[in-house]
């Protein structure tokens, strides 16, 4: 409920009136559906919620909606049952997606099997690892996986990496993709070829040769920035959490307003 009050709020403040946006269970009882199949889409951009254990694995393995096409997550992590579902969305030529995840998806042993045949369909396009504390009150890294039903001749059988670890810029309690950040994150991905120390193109017999591993820093080494080094004492650590966890109160309590008012 939440987090579709909160998609609204986003598509209003964007000036955006024309959507859709339901509130359900992903898994269980897909919203997006057409003849007893899931829509497909051209474009997906997608935020899962992470390592959920609470979900009905059973009912996954004979899914009649055909989404598990890599296999049946474990039940401790649902994430790659979400990955499947968002795959399965696209659009067989022109479905494109991009997902935010924690790195575990790209190299926990649990989800090996998956990951290789992930690989090998050749669907995964690129993998953009983040800086940490972006997201709020999480101090965690994550990581863009873009995936293509159709690649271009140039991007078929490979997968370019993206080490965006230092493209960070930290203020206050807070830590922002400023917008030269975003341009140079988007330039290493149009240009799709190898950049020392922030980008690789790397073959999937080369992922192979590392048990198709999806881990970016087997591919992409760079120097840690001390500009992003925590250097905090703990009393400034705790006076940033406070500010943080009073501005997340606010929010939530302007959200409550906002949902009884039926926005």
């Amino acid at each position: 409920m939440l987090s579709s009050a909160i998609g609204r709020m986003n598509l209003f403040l964007h000036g955006i009136e024309d959507f859709e946006i339901v509130n359900g269970d992903t898994l269980a009882n897909p919203a997006f559906t057409e003849n007893g199949k899931l829509r497909q889409f051209d474009m997906i951009v997608a935020n899962p919620p992470y390592s959920v254990s609470q979900w009905n694995r059973a009912a996954f393995e004979s899914d009649k909606y055909g989404r598990n096409i890599l296999g049946v997550p474990p039940q401790s992590r649902a994430d790659y049952a979400f990955f499947q579902h968002i795959l399965v969305s696209m659009k067989p030529k022109t479905g494109r997606c991009a997902i935010l995840f924690p790195h575990g998806v790209l190299f926990r042993s649990e989800e090996r099997e998956m990951r290789e045949k992930l690989v090998r369909s050749d669907w995964v396009d690129c993998v953009i690892g983040l800086g940490p504390n972006l997201f709020y009150n999480s101090p965690m890294e994550a990581c863009i996986v873009i995936c293509r039903t159709e690649k271009p001749d140039t991007h078929k059988n490979h997968v370019l990496f993206i080490n965006a670890l230092n493209e960070v810029t930290r203020q206050n309690a807070q830590s922002y993709l400023e917008p030269h950040h975003i341009e140079r994150i988007s330039k290493a991905y149009r240009a799709y070829k190898t950049e020392e120390g922030f980008a690789k193109k790397v073959s999937i017999r080369d992922i192979e040769k590392n048990d198709f591993s999806l881990n970016i820093p087997l591919y992409v080494q760079i120097k840690t920035n001390e500009s992003v080094t925590d250097t905090r004492t703990i009393q400034e650590c705790f006076n940033d959490w406070k500010e943080s966890s009073q501005k997340m109160r606010k929010c939530y309590s302007e959200l409550s307003e906002l949902l009884k008012e039926g926005v």
